[in-house]
């Protein structure tokens, strides 16, 4: 059998290999999804996927508005529909988005297959290969998937407690305006962020919309947490101070369910049409049964209480997790968020996430390394805990085992330290990098 040394080699298995589009280089297995085989053993705690805790929605309003649906206009739900979605659910949506200061046009909706297809679509409509796309570090791994997969170059741009750093972006689209490089966007996740768990403060984001509106840049505004809340109400949204500048993305995901696979984009008008073009042409149309459904359980069912049930869910799940990590691993720092799916921890100098993950599956816990979260190959002294889906007494345990793994890896630095040499168990990967802008 031939040996294949040469990787283009091995590469050439594919037949088709030379035939794929530059682009197509971009598409990789990310590190969350890589998990999602490990996380779903039955005997791991997983403190690595953002799933919503689905169990907790009223099953029978669920039912009676599948039920409901069927029965009174099954054919119009089976068939095909908009491809800018169902007007009755985009009069909806703006209900939703009232909340967070919103006032909007039906006609500038655009539905979605959740908001993952929203963000493939602004992505299409503006990135040429080598266009620069700014997004806060770290940030969204499916967002920074979709921004590779069509050759974005991708400049981070530093967070702290607060947020986006106001000064920083200053800086950043400075120093890519100096090298000639083409800034597409600004994408944010202001609410509960994705993997910080922070929260733009209500005084820098006006002056985060004053900047990309005195350099020509769009802001992309990904909002999926916005209303899961625990203590006190979001500021209002980026998009509620410039109707012009801010592309803002929603989703059902979050607060109702995931299986839904309905998301919308609230866009400018002239991007509106675009958007609509574009949908049409990847999808034809969002999914009419869908739509439908989420219609009638929004009508059936008290849905803003429902939200309120979520938050105490996800409020009991956060505190137990902060006492865990306060028991188990003070040596540790954290954010402590107010409201979402994540807690955001840096590890102890010298310690990596991606390395020390095989030690964490054999202890039967799993998390996501902040490597996932960022385009540059940082985050590795940092990992994502989220305690959205797994019951308190779970957290408790994959806590516990957590404190395991860290603590067997700062004795083998310990070890390290006082020989020279690594006396056993897995590669820590040290790395000398200065830890992120984030507490």
């Amino acid at each position: 059998m031939a040996e294949h040394n040469d990787p283009t080699q091995a590469i050439s298995l594919d037949p088709w290999f030379n035939h794929y589009a530059d682009r197509a280089s971009g598409l990789s297995v990310s590190e969350v999804r890589a998990l999602f085989a490990v996380a779903s053993r039955p005997e791991v705690v997983s403190l690595a996927g953002g799933m919503p805790f689905v169990r907790g929605l009223p099953e029978g309003l669920v039912n009676s508005a599948l039920e409901t649906v069927m029965k009174t206009d099954g054919a119009t739900a089976l068939q095909y529909g908009s491809g800018q979605g169902t007007p009755r659910l985009r009069e909806q949506i703006l209900d939703v988005m009232r909340l967070e200061g919103i006032q909007g046009s039906v006609d500038d909706i655009v539905v979605t297959t959740g908001s993952q297809q929203a963000l493939d679509l602004v992505t299409k409509l503006f990135i040429n290969p080598g266009d620069v796309i700014l997004a806060e570090a770290p940030s969204y791994v499916g967002a920074i998937g979709v921004f590779r997969s069509y050759q974005a170059d991708i400049v981070h741009v530093l967070m702290d407690e607060h947020g986006l750093i106001p000064d920083a972006l200053r800086e950043k689209i400075r120093e890519t305006k100096a090298l000639g490089k083409n800034i597409k966007f600004l994408y944010t996740i202001p609410n509960f962020h994705n993997p910080a768990g922070v929260t733009l403060s209500a005084e820098r984001r006006p002056e985060i919309v004053q900047i990309c509106q005195e350099h020509n840049i769009l802001i992309l505004e990904d909002n999926p947490y916005g209303l899961l809340s625990f203590d006190e109400p979001v500021p209002p949204a980026l998009r509620s101070y410039d109707d012009d500048g801010v592309i803002y993305l929603g989703s059902f995901s979050k607060f109702l369910a995931p299986g839904f696979r309905v998301g919308w984009a609230l866009a400018p008008h002239g991007i509106r049409e675009k958007l609509v073009l574009a949908a049409e042409a990847a999808i034809l149309c969002p999914s009419q049964f869908s739509q439908m459904v989420i219609s009638e359980y929004m009508d059936q069912a008290d849905w803003e209480a429902q939200v309120s049930t979520f938050r105490d869910i996800y409020r009991e799940r956060r505190d137990t997790m902060n006492s865990a990590l306060n028991e188990h691993l003070p040596e540790l720092s954290w954010n402590v968020p107010n409201g979402g799916f994540y807690i955001w921890v840096t590890l102890p100098e010298g310690l990596d996430s991606k390395a020390m993950l095989p030690r964490a599956v054999t202890e039967l816990v799993a998390y996501t390394p902040g490597t996932a979260f960022y385009a540059d190959g940082g985050g590795r002294q940092n990992i994502r805990l989220s305690y959205c889906y797994p019951t308190p007494e779970n957290i408790k345990v994959g806590i516990r085992r957590l404190a395991t793994v860290v603590n067997g890896e700062l004795d083998l630095l310990a070890d390290f330290a006082g020989t020279g040499t690594l006396t056993g168990g897995p590669d820590t990967g040290a790395v000398s990098a200065p830890p992120p802008n984030l507490s």
